[in-house]
């Protein structure tokens, strides 16, 4: 069995490398926004990183693996569709503008610095639960015990919810009759934030994979880390309001006055 040390650092390299040579492609195609489709691909590589260097993986570290490719695999073909037809977004133009003038650094400096390099630790770090959760689930340890199939069940409900969140947002954006609008049915009807919603569903199901191993006494830690806090921080992110997108005054005043998280009837 790989150390856990030397597990982390084996992957942090191998994102490191990966993320270098994502920003030489943008600096050739001077596009950044492509990113966005790689951060849950990016996690997807860890994980399979993870497994990887196991000796003897079990069913446990298969099921977390299988867990973290599903949600990431379905998000990366979403988000690279998504810049593929509309080409740059225009939030990333902005921002490297706006330190570029501010700076004076070149378009590359900036891709690198601002945009690379200050994803991929945050990419990392989000992606601790289903690293150590696969490291953590090696060899022998393939007990599925109730708390485990429980964090199995809210990570495939978070998935499902942020899947058919955005296939309805999809729909609804690709209506003429919606321009104006905003989509207040399926879902969106009771939340406002459905794919945020279920991406933070996802990851506290991983959270109460890792408790599984904790309670078993799998883990060689018992003290919180940094992949406990990655869900909490989610929730406090979508109620934080951080993610609104909507630029017209109308919407801007339904989202101030309809911050719900959790869903709930109206």
């Amino acid at each position: 069995m790989t150390d856990l040390g030397s597990t982390i650092l084996i992957n942090a390299a191998a994102l490191f490398a990966v993320i270098l040579a994502l920003w030489a492609y943008s600096v050739k195609i001077r596009d950044v926004s492509f990113i966005d489709a790689f951060w849950a691909f990016g996690m997807v590589l860890l994980a399979c990183a993870t497994w990887a260097q196991s000796e003897s993986p079990g069913a446990r570290s298969h099921l977390l693996l299988g867990l973290t490719a599903f949600w990431g695999l379905r998000l990366t073909l979403h988000l690279w569709t998504r810049w593929r037809a509309h080409g740059e977004d225009p939030r990333y133009a902005k921002i490297m503008g706006s330190v570029m003038e501010k700076k004076g650094w070149s378009w590359s400096k900036t891709s690198l610095l601002s945009v690379f390099l200050t994803q991929a630790p945050l990419l990392f770090i989000t992606c601790l639960p289903a690293q150590l959760g696969i490291w953590a689930s090696e060899g022998s340890r393939t007990v599925l015990g109730p708390l485990a199939f429980l964090g199995a069940t809210i990570a495939i409900i978070g998935i499902l919810f942020e899947t058919i969140g955005d296939a309805q947002l999809n729909a609804f954006r690709a209506n003429p009759a919606s321009t104006g609008k905003v989509l207040d049915t399926g879902l969106w009807r009771y939340t406002r934030h459905p794919n945020y919603f279920g991406d933070a569903c996802t990851w506290w199901g991983h959270l109460a994979y890792r408790l599984r191993n904790r309670t078993a006494g799998m883990d060689q830690h018992h003290w919180p880390d940094l992949s406990d806090f990655h869900p909490y921080a989610l929730v406090w992110q979508a109620v934080a309001g951080k993610r609104h997108e909507e630029n017209t005054a109308r919407i801007c005043r339904l989202c101030c006055a309809d911050i719900r998280f959790f869903p709930v009837t109206a």
